[in-house]
C-alpha cells in the first residue's frame, strides 16, 4: 500500500473517532457541515482546479440539489435515500443545460457567465414562493428514515446524530475518491493540459469543450449531493445559504487548502467552516478577523495550506550530507 492510500485511511480513520472524542453536540454539528462542505469544495476544484476555470455558481447549484429532493420527498413521497441519488442527477442535467452554451467563452467571461447564473437561480429561489416557499422557507424537512444493514438499525434523528456525521463522512469520502479517479486517469491529464495552456491543447487536436463540460457537469453533481444532505440535516430550507456570497466562499476554500490538489479542498472546507466559530470571541469583529485572515492567506499564501506544507515536509526530510572521517579511512 503506497504512503499515500496509507493517509487516506488514517485521514478516515482520525474523522470517524473525533465524535467520540469531541463529544458535545455543537462540535459534532460542525464537523458534520463540515464534511458537506468537503464535497461542495471537491466539485469546486473540479473547474477550479484541475480545468483553470472558476465558476461562481455552486451554490446556486447546491441549492437546486436542496430543493429538488425537498420538494420530491415532501410533495411526492419519494424516499430520501432514493433522493440522495436522484437530486445530483437532476442538478447534473441541468449543469448540461447551463454549462453548454457558457462553456464557449474563456477566461474572467465564464466567471461572469457562472456568476449571472447564480443570481438567477437565487432569484427564481426568493421570487417562486407558491414552489419554494421564497424567503420563509420550508420547514419540517424530513430526515432519511431508519436503515438496517447487519441486523443494526441506524437512526438519522436528532439534530446532532452521529449516524449522518457517518452518512456526510461516506459522501466527502466518495467525493473525494471520485475526484482521485478522475485526476488520475487520462481525462484527467486532458483537464490539467487545459488548465495549462488550453489554446496549445486545442491545437494537438484535444476538444476542449467536452472535458470543460465533464468538470462542471461533475462539479454540479457533487453540489446536488451536498445540497441533498444540507436539507435533510439542517431540516429547515430558504435560498439564504445558496447566494453568491456562499459561492465565493466556496471559492475560497478552494485557494485556502490548495486549488488542483485532493487533501487542498478538504482543509479549506474544515477551515471556512470552524474559522467563523471560532472566532466567536471576538465578537462584533469576529466577521471583518474571519475576512482579513482569509485576505492575508490568499496574499500570502497563493498555493494554498496543503501546497506550503508538502513543501515544509520535504525540506525537514531532506536528506543530510555524508560526512566522512578521514582519520578513520586513513587508519583503515
Amino acid at each position: 500500500m503506497s504512503h499515500r492510500w496509507m493517509l487516506s485511511v488514517a485521514v478516515v480513520a482520525v474523522a470517524l473517532a473525533l465524535p467520540h472524542v469531541f463529544k458535545s453536540p455543537y462540535y459534532i454539528h460542525l464537523m458534520t457541515l463540515s464534511l458537506i462542505w468537503v464535497v461542495l469544495a471537491q466539485g469546486q476544484n473540479l473547474t477550479q482546479g484541475f480545468v483553470g476555470y472558476v465558476s461562481i455558481a455552486q451554490a446556486g447549484f447546491m441549492g437546486i440539489g436542496a430543493y429538488i429532493s425537498t420538494l420530491l420527498t415532501m410533495k411526492f413521497g419519494v424516499s430520501v435515500w432514493a433522493m440522495l441519488l436522484i437530486a445530483p442527477l437532476l442538478t447534473g442535467v441541468m449543469a448540461i443545460v447551463a454549462g453548454y452554451p457558457s462553456l464557449r467563452v474563456k477566461g474572467h467571461y465564464f466567471s461572469i457567465v457562472t456568476l449571472a447564473y447564480n443570481m438567477v437561480i437565487f432569484i427564481v429561489l426568493m421570487t417562486f414562493s407558491a414552489l419554494t416557499g421564497g424567503e420563509a422557507g420550508i420547514p419540517d424537512v424530513p430526515r432519511p428514515s431508519e436503515l438496517t444493514l447487519g441486523g443494526h438499525v441506524f437512526s438519522f434523528q436528532g439534530r446532532s446524530n452521529l449516524n449522518y456525521y457517518a452518512l456526510a463522512l461516506t459522501a466527502a469520502t466518495l467525493a473525494t475518491l471520485c475526484c482521485a479517479f478522475v485526476l488520475h486517469s487520462r481525462v484527467g491529464r486532458v483537464m490539467l493540459a487545459i488548465r495549462q495552456n488550453e489554446d496549445l491543447a486545442e491545437a494537438m487536436g484535444v476538444m476542449t469543450s467536452r472535458y470543460k463540460l465533464f468538470a462542471f457537469v461533475m462539479s454540479s453533481v457533487l453540489a446536488g449531493l451536498a445540497g441533498s444532505l444540507y436539507a435533510h440535516y439542517i431540516g429547515f430550507l430558504n435560498p439564504e445559504p445558496f447566494g453568491v456570497d456562499q459561492s465565493l466562499n466556496i471559492i475560497l476554500a478552494v485557494i485556502l487548502g490548495g486549488s488542483g490538489t485532493l487533501s487542498g479542498p478538504i482543509v479549506g472546507a474544515v477551515s471556512v467552516t470552524f474559522l467563523p466559530e471560532l472566532l466567536r470571541f471576538a465578537d462584533s469583529f469576529r466577521l471583518i478577523t474571519y475576512g482579513l485572515i482569509l485576505v492575508v492567506a490568499t496574499i500570502f499564501l497563493p498555493k494554498g495550506l496543503v501546497p506550503l506544507m508538502a513543501t515544509l515536509w520535504r525540506r525537514m526530510h531532506v536528506s543530510q550530507p555524508v560526512v566522512v572521517d578521514h582519520k578513520s579511512t586513513r587508519k583503515a
